[in-house]
């Protein structure tokens, strides 16, 4: 795929996730007083703290690094075959 289209692909996923984002914002009062009419609230969670953060991100830390080394690898071997003319191996 171009350059252009993954630009245009990646701006795309990251509009729809801000839209998600927006949509749950602006929606949140309206669902917390139907679920209070309705009984089924939901119980107040605490926000969690910095360090609670960044332990979950540094959990994580070593499964992203995995899957980004195997995307790069990925692409590497896709741009050989290309270069190859579709005869890698």
């Amino acid at each position: 795929m171009n350059r252009h289209f993954e630009d245009a692909w990646y701006y795309l996923r990251r509009a729809g996730d801000h839209l998600a984002v927006g949509l749950r914002e602006e929606a949140a009062p309206f669902e917390r007083r139907v679920r209070r009419a309705v009984g089924r609230e939901r119980p107040v969670e605490s926000e969690p703290t910095g360090r609670e953060r960044l332990e979950t991100e540094l959990r994580n830390v070593p499964h992203r690094a995995e899957r980004g080394g195997k995307k790069a690898i990925k692409r590497a071997r896709g741009r050989v075959k290309r270069y190859r003319g579709g005869a890698a191996e």
